[in-house]
């Protein structure tokens, strides 16, 4: 008679072993480092305030489909400074999970805390985000020492894009500091927001930099030797900002783009971006406070834009709407 007793003896009987985080296959600083275009990608929202999930993955396909190789998720424009850290985490572990199969994700985890700035990281990275998005401290600011310091506490968990934009911290970070955590294996690079001379000067000395502003990318990919763009325009036209990325010099279609820059900066990013999502029907008219939609004025404005560089060109397939003020839901709680 067969025994119906289980034998532990054998290579029948297998136990998984725990894996050191140092075997699993992670995305290398140079994958981040060989990335052209990488978009800003906006948050949309639902009536109550929540994340509208539905739209966030139509607007992130658009950037796959169209040629995007990264994004950046709760950044600036994607209002991670509007989100809860558990919001934050949840929307990267999201996006890795739809789509990290097909797009680098690059979450935004930096923070002006040093302490929230690694734990947010260590989150991140937990959750397979491929590279992180640090900000020098804002607001309280520190020495150039302090910021050296806070960005070597981060910099050894993964690759990671230190991001320069002085208009929102009141901080410049200097090219001492760049030069002194390039050492770091994980520095894929910097997003740089100062000008092109400094792009320049980042890039004769062999470190990786995309521009920060939409209306300079093209002469720093080109004529100043930036990497690529991190990009606020490419969530509204992704293919011509892919051509203008990857397609040679073309000063024709970078003077096309110009007025649509122009447009979006108009006042504080993401308003304007996320105005003409809407318009484009794209996204809920849906606004978290502070930020509130661009007049009337602007928003015909908008209209003609889309006429003028085409309706194909851009996300979405409804026809643009100027929008009453009444359409638009502004939001304090949530």
């Amino acid at each position: 008679m067969a025994s119906n007793t289980l034998s532990l003896r054998g290579p029948a009987l297998q136990f998984a072993r725990p894996t050191s985080p140092d075997n699993y296959k992670r995305t290398s600083t140079d994958d981040i480092k060989a990335l052209r275009l990488i978009t800003a990608i906006k948050t949309p929202y639902l009536p109550d305030g929540r994340f509208d999930l539905e739209a966030y993955d139509d607007l992130v396909n658009m950037q796959i489909v169209n040629g995007t190789e990264g994004i950046i998720v709760g950044g600036t424009t994607g209002e991670g400074q509007l989100m809860s850290w558990d919001e934050h985490i949840m929307l990267i572990g999201h996006t890795v999970n739809c789509f990290g199969g097909s797009i680098k994700v690059i979450g935004n985890t930096g923070s002006n805390s040093t302490r929230e700035a690694i734990h947010a990281t260590e989150q991140g990275f937990a959750v397979g985000m491929h590279g992180a998005l640090h900000i020098n401290p804002y607001y309280g600011k520190t020495s150039k020492e302090g910021m050296v310091f806070h960005f070597e506490s981060v910099l050894s968990m993964g690759p990671s894009i230190i991001y320069n934009v002085p208009s929102r911290t009141g901080q410049d970070i200097p090219p001492h500091v760049i030069h002194t955590i390039a050492r770091s294996a994980y520095l894929a690079g910097v997003k740089e927001c100062v000008g092109n001379d400094r792009v320049k000067q980042y890039t004769d000395s062999g470190i990786v930099v995309w521009s920060g502003n939409d209306d300079e990318c093209h002469d720093s990919r080109w004529s100043y030797g930036a990497t690529g763009v991190i990009s606020v325009t490419s969530n509204l036209v992704p293919g011509l900002m892919w051509e203008l990325m990857f397609g040679g010099k073309n000063p024709s279609l970078n003077a096309k783009l110009m007025p649509l820059m122009e447009w979006l900066f108009h006042e504080p990013n993401p308003i304007g971006l996320n105005t003409a999502l809407a318009q484009l029907g794209v996204v809920r008219p849906v606004f978290r406070l502070p930020y509130v939609p661009l007049p009337l004025a602007k928003r015909v404005e908008f209209v003609n834009l889309v006429k003028e560089i085409g309706r194909e060109n851009f996300v979405g397939e409804k026809d643009v709407q100027v929008l009453d003020d009444d359409d638009f839901i502004l939001i304090g709680r949530y």
